[in-house]
């Protein structure tokens, strides 16, 4: 476990395992604290890396606002400088929409990508549910689990948590014609009971050209969590396998057409 400088951020990460790599990305106001229950399936088939975004878990957090863009140019720097080949990414909520900029903007340093419960606009997630992290309890919760391993002390989570909100307002705000010119292949994950809309879910899908679909039965937004036996082993042959060639092709004989 070691922090390296990324810019104006000292980014922690960990890593673990050997083999293709890959890089799993955490939601907001959690850290990679989350993927413990994604090693079993991941580690001995996969270099396995960790990190925390700035302002989330050990990286602390900076000056200025968080967005979208400069969360994507920090997590170039950590492919380029710290991972040194293209990787498999792994993106949870928040996670998933820095994962799909980091593609768009470097596809080169992408090997495949998972996107989790993410959306490509900001009009994507239901009305009021942001409005669930507003309650006291759960900002008590998420305090306390934030101060548990940040260097900016529990004392901080109240400024982070402002600049997320702030962000939210307006990003992400990618279009599905932007989505099109992805070539990465790309496995899009939801719930059935998300906080993203299953509407912005599909067009997502059906905006990137090679992207395969999987709805998780009886979860939430928290899928990785509830059901990360059902997750991670699908993850895990979706990264090591080739496509299988389907019988009845619809949307990808339109594709390939």
């Amino acid at each position: 476990m070691v922090n390296i400088q990324l810019g104006d951020v000292a980014a922690w990460y960990d890593v673990h395992g050997d083999g293709e790599s890959v890089v799993l990305m955490h939601g907001a106001f959690v850290d990679s604290r989350m993927f413990a229950p994604a090693m079993p399936s991941l580690v001995g088939r996969f270099r396995v890396y960790k990190t925390d975004r700035r302002g989330h878990g050990h990286t602390p957090d900076v000056e200025g606002p968080l967005s979208y863009d400069v969360m994507a140019e920090d997590m170039i720097a950590f492919l380029e400088k710290v991972v040194g080949e293209p990787a498999h990414l792994v993106g949870h909520s928040d996670g998933a929409n820095v994962a799909l900029m980091v593609a768009l903007r470097r596809p080169d340093l992408v090997r495949k990508l998972v996107l989790i419960s993410g959306n490509f606009h900001y009009d994507g997630i239901i009305p009021g549910v942001l409005d669930d992290f507003e309650d006291e309890s759960v900002q008590q919760y998420l305090a306390g689990s934030y101060g548990e391993v940040s260097p900016d002390g529990e004392e901080h989570f109240p400024i982070v948590a402002r600049k997320l909100a702030e962000m939210w307002e307006t990003q992400p705000d990618l279009t599905p014609e932007q989505l099109r010119a992805l070539p990465t292949r790309t496995l899009v994950v939801a719930s059935d009971d998300d906080s993203v809309s299953l509407e912005h879910t599909i067009a997502l899908y059906r905006a990137i050209p090679n992207s395969e679909l999987a709805v998780i039965p009886g979860t939430s937004h928290l899928l990785v969590m509830e059901k990360p036996n059902e997750v991670y082993p699908l993850i895990a042959n979706f990264l090591t396998n080739d496509p299988v060639p389907t019988r009845q092709p619809i949307r990808r004989r339109a594709a390939q057409s």
